[in-house]
Formats: C-alpha cells, structure tokens, sequence
C-alpha cells in the first residue's frame, strides 16, 4: 500500500498538469474585455470597437469594450497594468501611452515594463492648420513668421503632453523655431480658437479638422505624414516643404499585461492580421483619415515602442517639459 501511495500521488500530479496545460490550450473559455482609457466616440474607441468585433468572429468568445476615461487617460491603463496576465483584459491606447509617464509624476506605469506588445492597430496622419484669415499659407510662412517674432506663434492644442503638443515641439525643434503653446481643456475650443484667429496654428487629426477645411473655416498649410492623404491631395506633407524623411503620425495600439503567455499574444496579433486582410473593412477607415496597420509581429511591435518612447523623452528633454 505503502509503495503503490507515490505513484498515485504522481498520478494526480502528472493529471493536474494535464488539466492546467487543456486549460491554457483552449484560450478564450470567456469573454475578453479591451479598456479604453478614454471617453466614447474618438479614434481610440472607434477603432478598438471594430476591432472587438473582428476578434469575437475570430476567437469565438465575446470581445468588449469598456470605456475607463480620465485625465491623461490614467484609470484604465493603470488597471490593465495591474490585471492578471491570462488574456482576459486587455488595453486599446494611443500615443498618450508613451507621453503621459513624461510629463506626469504619478502616471503609475512603464510602457515597457508593465506590458505585453500585441500590436499596432493604426496609424492617423496630423495637419497643421491656421484660420483662414491668417495670412500663412505655407511651412515657410510659418517658419519665417515664427522667427520673426521673438515670442513666436501661439499654436493650440488639448493639453500639456497631448498629440497636438508634442506634435508643435517635434516641428519647432526640427525647423529650428520657437511657438507659443496654448493648452486647452480640450479638442474642441482649441480648433474654435483658431478658427477665430485667437491662436495662430494647430496640429490636429485630419479626421477632426477636414469638416472645417472644406467649409474654408480653417486653411490647411501640411500633413505630417511622409506622404500626401489621399483626403487632402493638394496639400502638402511637411516632408516636401523642406524637411526630407519628416513624419509625426498619432497611432494606436493593443496591449496586454506583462507576462501574458506569449501563445495568447501571438493568437491576438494573428486575428488582427486576418481582419485587417478586409479590403472593405480598411478603406471605410481611410476615408476618415485612418490607416488600419497592424504590426509584423508583436516583437516587431515591441522594437517601435522603446524606440518611440527614446524618441519622446529627447523630444520632451529638448522642449523643457516636465512632469506635474
């Protein structure tokens, strides 16, 4: 009895882990939640709803969306940091994932650190615009005013740290010129200000400023793409005005917690791929403004995350910003 009691004890062991490796294998067994840290309705949650819905036909198991919004988008990104790494919870973000850890003393996470890249999930061109009664028609008006002027410009955007922001520092230290930035609480009286001629300039999401170029409320002088968009064919990128290689997009992302098991990363990354292979699917998005793209491969995704966050840090040292 004695000698049979080890192999039985082997036994239960050996069939635990054969449970505990079936459990692993049949990833997803419930539903997935992605957190967006922002509010309803922005590129951020738009493109993280279509995708949720792509990845529900893909895994088989219900994908959500949960919206956690607040200032520098903090809560949810802070939550999914500290989630368990199963595959369950998961973090759709933008930009300000890389900004908000340099400009704020209590962003609570590290971008490399305390997450698993899975990968891009778009890119969205910005334009550099002015109020139509501005007399700047070019990137040379703009230089050449700017360092006329020993104050600068006055350029908007939604806030310390935001893409608008570090979009004007990008450009100001790549030109050679100082602005004036003007924080606003928000996107929307920032672009009223320039279309009054309170403010001079801003960096703005094609996607959110097109309606206003159309209606001729605001000029558009760039894009800072590499290339031209194909929504605005007759402006140029900042790159052809004087700058070769120039190129500043916003992009989006899905990430999981550090230590998610790498088959589950690759299995997210490969879903995306296949609903991104839909023809239909990726120009209803760039007729917004926004290219569906998703990364090579999550390491690959990886790569572009410390490289964007060396890049922003020397942007962010250049430009005097500080954490608050």
């Amino acid at each position: 009895m004695l000698t049979f009691l080890p192999r039985l004890l082997v036994g239960l062991c050996l069939g635990s882990s054969v449970l505990m490796c079936s459990a692993q294998d049949a990833w997803p067994s419930k539903p997935i939640k992605i957190i967006v840290p922002v509010a309803p309705g922005g590129n951020v949650d738009i493109v993280a709803r279509t995708l949720a819905k792509e990845l529900t036909k893909g895994l088989g198991q219900p994908v959500l969306v949960e919206n956690r919004p607040s200032a520098s988008s903090l809560l949810g990104t802070q939550l999914v940091a500290k989630s368990n790494p199963d595959g369950y919870t998961l973090l759709a973000h933008s930009s300000t994932f890389f900004t908000a850890p340099l400009i704020l003393s209590n962003a609570g996470y590290d971008p490399i650190k305390d997450f698993a890249p899975v990968s891009l999930t778009c890119k969205a061109a910005m334009v550099l615009v002015t109020g139509a009664q501005q007399p700047i028609q070019s990137v040379a008006d703009v230089i050449q005013q700017a360092k006329a002027r020993p104050e600068g410009l006055t350029v908007a955007s939604s806030g310390n740290g935001s893409t608008g922001h570090i979009a004007s520092e990008v450009f100001s230290n790549r030109a050679g010129i100082r602005m004036l930035n003007i924080f606003y609480k928000g996107n929307a009286q920032s672009v009223v200000d320039v279309i009054s001629g309170q403010t001079q300039l801003m960096f703005d999401q094609i996607s959110t400023s097109l309606s206003h170029i159309r209606s001729e409320k605001i000029r558009p002088i760039a894009v800072t793409s590499l290339n031209r968009s194909p929504l605005l064919p007759g402006i140029p990128s900042i790159a052809e005005s004087g700058f070769p290689g120039y190129e500043d997009v916003t992009i989006n992302m899905l990430l999981a917690p550090a230590g998610t098991p790498k088959e589950i990363v690759q299995r997210l990354h490969a879903e995306i791929v296949k609903a991104y292979a839909k023809a239909e699917l990726v120009g209803s998005f760039a007729e917004r403004g926004i290219e569906l793209v998703a990364s090579p491969s999550p390491e690959d995704f990886g790569l572009l995350i410390k490289s964007e966050v060396a890049r922003l840090t020397k942007v962010s040292r250049s430009a005097g910003i500080k954490a608050e």
